[in-house]
């Protein structure tokens, strides 16, 4: 009966820490995934510090030669983009109403898109709120992005610590996983580090790639605000199977205030750079960087949209991309030694193997 009881006892405890630690780790949803997205990007750097470091550039510099490089691409694209992109916003609008009675008459006589941000405007201007229940919302919004600064910050530091630290931690946890196992564990560790490195690079010459690309399409064909267009298209690349869908749509949506061929030509034109990425850009120069397929990504980003929200999409092929890789080794019982490792842009394999 003793015996018995402290078996029980023991089950009961752990199953309560199991819990416990589930019911923590949802409380600190927000902070879990900022510091998951921190390990992401210092996989992405890895291989580029560690390519300089191999030149003689101590880790700490080719560490900010990294985010000099990233602020410095950022500076260009608000100096170079971000104006033509207000311009065309402007012209969208047109003159904006400067009192009640404009704002009548221009919503009268707007046709299309204009008249559709001029009738919502109109209905919100019905419902003004009080002066207190603005300062309120002012406040709300202040917070709000401090708190977005805050999570960039702590999101870009996690990385940087983690380009140090992540050694030692492979270490210690090869430290304690039994000696016959701890070739597996630091090849998976490996295989997982190269497959989010590489995910994180391919993403972003995608972007770069399909805003480009359909900028210059939609202006060859007359779409017009086809810079804001070509923007929003590479911008929502980053968000699988749902992004592309609404770029389309709303290039068509833009090209039917013109005519129906300048429509037509806006979806055959994000057809066609689709169909360029899925056969050539992504096998050919991108290759498998995480090894899932359309029907994996599909289900994980619906599965991570509807626990944790739409903000967590993002996370979710990395996210997809581990669990898959661990259920590989795991479950299947694969090398990951002779798994194929991303090369996308930098060898991806580890500086110690």
């Amino acid at each position: 009966m003793g015996v018995t009881a402290r078996k029980a006892a023991v089950a009961t405890l752990v199953v309560v820490g199991i819990v416990a630690l589930a019911l923590a780790l949802w409380k600190l949803r927000v902070l879990v995934s900022l510091f998951f997205l921190g390990l992401v990007i210092a996989a992405a750097m890895r291989p580029g510090i560690e390519w300089l470091q191999a030149r003689r550039v101590p880790r700490s510099a080719g560490l900010a030669i990294h985010y000099l490089a990233l602020a410095g691409v950022i500076a260009l694209f608000l100096w170079l983009v971000v104006p033509r992109a207000v311009n065309q916003l402007g012209d969208a609008l047109g003159t904006v109403p400067t009192s009640t009675s404009e704002l009548n008459k221009a919503t009268k006589h707007s046709t299309g898109i204009k008249h559709t941000i001029l009738s919502a405007l109109q209905k919100r201007l019905k419902k003004l709120p009080t002066a207190g229940s603005v300062l309120h919302a002012s406040v709300g919004v202040t917070k709000a992005a401090f708190e977005v600064l805050i999570g960039i910050f702590f999101t870009f530091a996690v990385a940087a610590y983690w380009i140090f630290e992540r050694d030692r931690a492979r270490r210690l946890l090869l430290s304690v996983v039994a000696h016959d196992q701890r070739k597996t564990v630091r090849d998976t560790w490996d295989l997982i580090d190269a497959k989010l490195g590489a995910f994180v690079r391919g993403q972003l010459l995608l972007i770069v790639f399909v805003g480009t690309v359909l900028s210059l399409a939609f202006w060859a064909i007359g779409v017009p605000f086809w810079l804001l267009l070509g923007i929003f298209a590479g911008v929502v690349e980053i968000v699988p199977i749902v992004g592309p869908l609404a770029a389309g749509a709303l290039a068509i949506g833009v090209g039917l205030t013109v005519s129906w061929p300048v429509a037509l030509g806006a979806g055959l034109s994000v057809l066609g750079v689709r169909l360029l990425e899925d056969y050539i850009v992504v096998p050919k120069v991108l290759g498998h960087a995480v090894g899932l397929s359309p029907l994996v990504v599909l289900v994980s980003v619906t599965a991570i949209g509807l626990l944790l929200g739409g903000v967590y999409v993002l996370l979710a092929v990395p996210i997809a991309a581990v669990l898959v890789t661990l259920v590989d080794v795991i479950v299947r019982d694969k090398d990951p030694a002779e798994e194929e490792v991303p090369t996308l842009l930098f060898p991806a394999k580890d500086a110690e193997a």
